[in-house]
């Protein structure tokens, strides 16, 4: 029916060359800094080469490789102008495309889940596909009452494809720790391939859609679209129109991306209260800027429950931190599991090493940029800066890894876009335990 497990086979063996690569360019730099080349130089170079592959064998993937490559896109800000540069427009390639499947595939997946008169459903169907996801694609149609619809199908035999390309990214979790500094490949490959399991079954994300839709109906700011049908591997929900995220980071005005930005952290910090649920992929290719000025949301499949809304405890943690309350800020830390017992740090240096990233809850207003991105990343892995053995120090628990994912997601989203604008008084208003009344600098 399709040519899936071959491309699979080929997928696996372009993954399992990377660290090995990894390890080549590795020894290269050592031989370079025997040679007299400086360390910066040497690091840089390796990370160039690092990147080159990365980027070009991920962006020849689906499944877990792909989605993978869709996360590491969002961080794209945190990486020296001088190695992603050449590589931006890869990057934002996976947020928005993938090979597509043939006409006979498409149909046989709608046979097996709508039925063999699945056409009748249908007033048209567009065989060619207007989008891709990272286990399906999208094609655009019009429901048998006139509505414009978004058909997403999943690929057949994307299970197994999906477990194969998650266990051969999980090996890139050393190899991307050097390209991407202070961030948690490993953990944040652990929680992909969890939810990425989840999300092979799209009733899941129907009924996820189903809540969103109902919680922000009518909305004034933003757009979800209505389900319209959900079954196993055919996900049917209302067709918008708008202007991708990515294009508006590439091209819009300072006001528009400000606008964006500032509706982007409202949508992810509101859901919680308003529907009980988090969107899980903050990558841009799941957001469109609609006609009216609304924000439209995409792709709930990556979703966390949370029926009672956001933990209080990260708007204490962060009032406390605001406040400098060093010994508290330590203690909550501890308490939540975000420091092992059997860990020491030192209460000042914590709060040296947190307080840059709490600066866009810190002021009333707050500048975004690829700039304090990399600055913050590069900080925390500098061996040279007291920060490094900080980080080496922290956890994230398990019950936190997917706000951590939105919240390091959405931070670098919001760097690529360079917004501006009042986040803190949106974290007053959506995030339980934040004290509105925490010092402001």
């Amino acid at each position: 029916m399709n040519d899936l497990p071959r491309r699979a086979v080929t997928r696996a063996a372009k993954l399992a060359s990377l660290p090995l690569s990894a390890a080549g360019r590795a020894t290269l730099g050592l031989g370079r800094r025997l040679s007299g080349q400086s360390a910066d130089a040497v690091t840089a170079d390796v990370q160039r080469r690092t990147a080159e592959q990365v980027f070009k064998v991920l962006g020849e993937l689906k499944g877990g490789a792909m989605k993978f490559g869709q996360t590491l896109s969002v961080l794209e800000a945190a990486l020296p102008e001088q190695i992603v540069g050449p590589y931006r427009e890869t990057l934002t390639k996976l947020q928005e495309s993938a090979p597509p499947m043939a006409a006979s595939t498409v149909h046989q997946v709608l046979a097996d889940d709508l039925g063999h008169q699945w056409r009748r459903s249908f007033v048209s169907f567009d065989d060619e596909p207007a989008a891709a996801a990272s286990i399906g694609q999208v094609h655009r149609a019009v429901w048998h009452d006139g509505r414009d619809v978004a058909v997403k199908i999943q690929y057949p035999g994307a299970d197994d494809a999906l477990r194969s390309d998650l266990n051969q990214v999980s090996r890139l979790g050393r190899t991307l720790g050097s390209l991407v500094p202070g961030v948690d490949a490993k953990a944040i490959l652990d929680e992909l391939h969890d939810r990425m399991l989840e999300e092979l079954d799209y009733r899941l994300e129907a009924d996820a859609q189903d809540g969103f839709a109902l919680a922000y109906q009518n909305d004034p700011d933003f757009a979800v679209p209505q389900l319209v049908h959900g079954a196993r591997r055919v996900l049917v929900s209302e067709w918008l129109d708008g202007t991708p995220l990515s294009e508006v980071i590439a091209h819009g005005s300072a006001a528009e991306r400000d606008r964006v930005g500032l509706l982007y952290v409202r949508f992810l910090f509101s859901g919680p209260e308003r529907a009980g649920l988090l969107h899980a992929d903050p990558h841009p290719g799941n957001y469109r800027m609609l006609p009216d000025g609304r924000l439209g949301v995409l792709d709930y499949g990556a979703v966390a429950r949370l029926p009672e809304g956001l933990p209080p405890s990260i708007g204490q943690l962060i009032s406390r931190a605001l406040a400098g309350d060093t010994e508290q800020m330590l203690d909550g830390l501890r308490d939540e599991g975000f420091i092992l017992p059997h860990i020491t740090i030192d209460p000042e240096g914590l709060y040296e090493y947190l307080a840059p990233f709490l600066e866009p809850a810190a002021t009333e207003r707050f500048r975004f940029s690829r700039e304090w991105m990399r600055e913050q990343f590069s900080r925390i892995n500098d061996p040279r800066r007291p920060g490094y053995t900080i980080g080496l120090k922290l956890n994230v628990p398990p019950a936190y890894l997917l706000v951590h994912r939105v919240w390091l997601g959405g931070v670098g989203v919001l760097s690529q876009l360079g917004s501006e604008g009042p986040f803190r008084a949106e974290f007053a208003r959506w995030v339980p335990g934040f004290d509105a009344d925490s010092p402001v600098s």
